[in-house]
């Protein structure tokens, strides 16, 4: 967080809260103080050192702070919504309520895409293997879910950058809170499985918008034009579940993959039909 986001956040706690400050503190130390334990888990004694307050006041203040954040929490939290049909943007069209007769018997709206993306991070020396990813550095592995305007409403942090992608999403839909709607989906990358809730392209096709220029075009039904990057390596281990009205695990499915493949032949169709008019 920059010194702009911080005093935006500061302003935002005093005019829509009401966080006022007290006799000797200022709202902003009592912001600085809660980013800081609640960003590095640090104990309200490493605080009472760094901040010269008494544990009494910071917890004090933490708690008025945290309570004016809960308060705020519709406008801090995007929520999750479909696209907007008169608001749609030409590399997001196909995936706005998707429908094929005798493949799912609904229709499918897209929320947005998800990726795991690596942050390098200073740790223990001995926790250094489990933070070291797949290209040798150390990093945690953080779980972001946008959308379409590209606005996060969903980040899982804090997992070793060796967790495979799936693992996290795995942990993000079985103990943190994040869940898919029936008759919605997320757009992810290969390093996901193709299942209910999760669309994913082909593996071992190429998709990522570098891979395709003026000579370059794809070739195959499966080769489609992604918002997202491919992986290296892969890791499936994923089960099902599927609670009431929204999706809380994941497993291939049949059904799931017939709709993928009548998605990528239509958009092949239409590609090609554009491709030879001109």
């Amino acid at each position: 967080m920059d010194r702009c986001a911080f005093h935006a956040l500061c302003n935002m706690l005093k005019r829509v809260e009401r966080l006022e400050p007290s006799r000797n503190m200022c709202v902003e130390e009592m912001v600085a103080m809660f980013l800081h334990i609640i960003a590095h888990d640090v104990k309200i004694r490493v605080i009472k050192r760094q901040f010269v307050r008494s544990e009494e006041t910071i917890s004090r203040r933490f708690n008025d702070v945290l309570l004016a954040i809960l308060i705020c929490h519709n406008l801090l939290l995007k929520k999750p919504q479909p696209f907007s049909q008169d608001k749609m943007d030409e590399r997001w069209k196909w995936f706005k309520i998707i429908y094929f007769a005798n493949v799912i018997k609904s229709h499918m709206d897209c929320l947005g895409a998800l990726d795991g993306t690596h942050i390098k991070v200073n740790v223990l020396e001995a926790d250094k293997p489990r933070y070291r990813n797949r290209k040798g550095d150390i990093t945690t592995n953080v779980l972001g879910v946008v959308a379409p305007d590209m606005q996060f409403i969903y980040v899982l942090a804090g997992w070793e950058g060796s967790a495979a992608d799936s693992r996290v999403l795995r942990d993000a839909l079985f103990r943190n809170g994040f869940s898919v709607p029936q008759g919605h989906y997320y757009l992810c990358d290969a390093g996901y499985m193709n299942c209910e809730g999760f669309l994913a392209p082909y593996r071992g096709q190429k998709y990522h918008l570098s891979e395709f220029n003026p000579h370059n075009q794809p070739s195959t039904v499966q080769e489609r034009v992604m918002v997202v990057d491919p992986i290296d390596e892969i890791e499936d281990q994923n089960i099902l579940g599927v609670d009431g009205e929204t999706i809380h695990h994941i497993e291939t499915s049949d059904a799931w993959g017939r709709w993928r493949d009548h998605l990528a032949q239509e958009m092949w169709n239409q590609w090609r039909r554009r491709h030879h008019a001109r």
